[in-house]
């Protein structure tokens, strides 16, 4: 029986083990965690009490034939420097972390790897899992990593040069559309008398609608605009206002997450994140 690691369990690891047992593509028996922080694993076992709690790299190491590691870029060095000497060939080492390329990894690990991408909707059974293969990936490997994603995400392999942008759309872009459906929010609340807990849940359930809509294949979304914005109407004066007033803030959005991406890439190179 395939067993599976998480070292780190934050909001991504954590929504990796609930994605996983929630949609019964992992037996909790079977699979194995990790994390800086005792409390956070042993909160994750009251949850689930199938699984298993590591209390060293080395065990979770020798444990689990799929390790994935769940921890921020300035960690992920190190942590690859401790696994070096404890890993095998025939292991995966799954990382979750943009900046670091598979070449990268393969360069630091003596195990197989790869670099899978997840989003938050995910834990909705939905949405995205952007992954990279590493050269030495054994298609056996391949396809169990794509038989689990597939079990609750759209697996979609992606190369080195659009990793960045694609993580902004699926991983960064809940956040993003969250952060302006609450600007839409509360611009409802302040120019009207509606209350902003009803403009909330209204928002939120014309949101889960647009989502049905999109992903029955009703409409597109250039369809869906013209559907509802009729000629001389309400909606088409305020489709302009957002065309008047996004202007280049989607341009800057990505100039912005490019640049920090690059940054850390950079850092990577100079041996700053060690």
């Amino acid at each position: 029986m395939t067993k599976w690691g998480i070292i780190g369990t934050g909001n991504m690891g954590g929504m990796l083990l609930e994605s996983w047992v929630t949609a019964s593509a992992i037996r909790e028996e079977d699979i194995m965690v990790l994390n800086q922080s005792t409390e956070k694993a042993v909160a994750l076992k009251r949850s689930y009490p199938g699984i298993q709690v590591a209390d060293t790299l080395s065990t979770i190491a020798d444990y689990a034939d799929f390790l994935f590691v769940c921890v921020r870029p300035p960690h992920l060095p190190g942590v690859c420097s401790e696994l070096y000497s404890l890993v095998r060939s025939d292991q995966v080492i799954v990382s979750i972390t943009s900046p670091f390329s598979v070449e990268e990894l393969e360069a630091r690990l003596p195990s197989q790897v790869a670099r899978a991408i997840p989003s938050i909707t995910n834990r909705a059974a939905a949405g995205t899992t952007l992954l990279t293969f590493g050269s030495t990936l054994t298609n056996k490997n391949k396809a169990a990593l794509i038989d689990l994603f597939s079990s609750y995400s759209d697996p979609v392999y992606i190369p080195e040069d659009i990793t960045r942008v694609a993580s902004d759309i699926v991983s960064c872009g809940p956040a993003f559309f969250s952060y302006l459906a609450q600007r839409f929010i509360e611009g409802a609340a302040e120019e009207t008398e509606i209350s902003r807990e009803q403009a909330t849940q209204l928002t939120s359930e014309m949101l889960i609608g647009l989502g049905t809509l999109l992903g029955k294949g009703h409409y597109t979304l250039d369809e869906l605009i013209k559907k509802v914005c009729v000629k001389g109407g309400i909606t088409g004066e305020g489709i302009a206002v957002l065309e008047k007033e996004t202007g280049d803030m989607f341009s800057h959005l990505f100039q912005a997450t490019h640049r920090k991406y690059y940054e850390e890439k950079a850092a990577i190179k100079k041996g700053a994140y060690k």
